[in-house]
């Protein structure tokens, strides 16, 4: 199966989910019809056992083609990758999902994100909180960006115990359990079609083994495939940016000209800036991905930080090139923009990774310099 097929299935539908803010529920289906939903299920589980180098390649696939239905279908794929490498899940509740997987597209999302909190990337506890009642945790919280909330048949909500001293992890809760809403607020520039809504629980039971413990939220395993996986997605964005003004370019043909722009010098060299930048990102994306599989430590971060601006610098660049067209909402590149800006809200954040590469670069100086 070649992902550009799938790239062309998801592509079909993209720009009407995007106007009407749906849920692509059609191109999670494609998705799961060609196994990559599950791609990253570990072999012990009967699973393709993908790693981050395969996995980078799908999402690039995916983003190109609808990069809503990446985003939705990432963070499943992030959750099985790292129970493939840090198995957390009870093993009962991992095999329902498993089970639940082979008949349907079984969509899973850690939900973190509070009101007053924001990113727990920045510190902080939860305020969502499970205190127990029997054989039972009863959690009550408000989380808000939960992509695809609507279509998840598990939720991994971070929160935090109501015993002291409290533990912090994830509640895993059942998407259409008594007591969950999903609040449609999702309004958003780009990644419209994701439906990262609110979620309101209130008074939701889950049995007492549901409770995964995981100091600080979210493994740090899973770092390089958050910002290596979403690098890639975007890099998809930027890679049906570039082909529609291609197309655009040869298509066009001014009356004062008498030949298509891409005959032209000028054109020919800006997409050759955009061909180079893209080419160079990809490159490096892809290196840490497999260096990562390999053993090796990556400083992903920065690959995501220059992943993603090359990304948004070539849509930008192809929007400046073209002039009303671009932002012409009959043509597809006003959308490739509004999608590629969503890049820079991910965790971690530019200042994040620059903050860090500034401090260890700053540190390895003074180890060197000292007696």
């Amino acid at each position: 199966m070649s992902l550009d097929v799938v790239t062309q299935e998801l592509a079909a539908r993209a720009a009407e989910h995007d106007r009407d803010a749906s849920f692509p529920y059609d191109g999670i289906a494609v998705v799961h019809k060609h196994g990559l939903l599950t791609a990253t299920v570990a072999a012990r589980y009967g699973g393709e056992g993908a790693g981050l180098a395969r996995t980078v390649d799908i999402l690039s696939a995916l983003g190109a083609g609808d990069p809503a239905v990446a985003l939705v279908s990432a963070m499943t794929l992030f959750t099985h990758a790292a129970q493939a490498r840090h198995p957390s899940w009870p093993s009962h509740l991992y095999d329902e999902l498993l089970a639940e997987s082979k008949a349907w597209p079984a969509l899973v999302n850690a939900l973190r994100v509070e009101p007053e909190l924001g990113s727990p990337a920045r510190g902080g506890l939860p305020a969502t909180a499970g205190r127990r009642d029997g054989d039972s945790w009863v959690i009550d919280g408000h989380k808000i960006f939960s992509t695809g909330a609507v279509a998840l048949s598990w939720m991994a909500v971070w929160g935090r115990t109501g015993e002291d001293p409290a533990r912090v992890g994830s509640f895993l809760v059942r998407g259409g359990s008594p007591g969950v809403r999903v609040e449609p607020t999702w309004d958003h520039l780009g990644l419209r079609a994701s439906r990262s809504d609110d979620v309101h629980l209130e008074g939701v039971r889950v049995p007492l083994d549901a409770f995964v413990h995981t100091p600080g939220g979210r493994g740090a395993d899973l770092t390089a495939w958050n910002a290596l996986g979403l690098a890639a997605l975007y890099l998809g964005v930027a890679r049906s940016a570039q082909d529609w003004l291609i197309g655009f370019l040869h298509e066009r043909t001014p009356a004062s000209l008498g030949r298509p722009l891409a005959t032209l010098p000028r054109f020919q060299a800006a997409v050759g800036e955009i061909e180079a930048a893209l080419v160079s990102a990809t490159v490096l994306v892809r290196a840490q991905a497999a260096g990562y599989d390999a053993g090796l430590p990556v400083e992903a971060g920065i690959g995501k930080l220059v992943a993603t601006r090359a990304a948004i610098g070539a849509v930008e660049q192809a929007v400046a090139l073209i002039g009303n067209n671009a932002l012409n909402r009959r043509n597809p590149l006003e959308r490739h923009l509004r999608d590629v800006l969503c890049a820079r809200i991910h965790t971690p954040q530019d200042d994040t990774i620059l903050a860090a590469a500034g401090q260890a670069a700053l540190s390895q100086y003074t180890k060197e310099h000292t007696p």
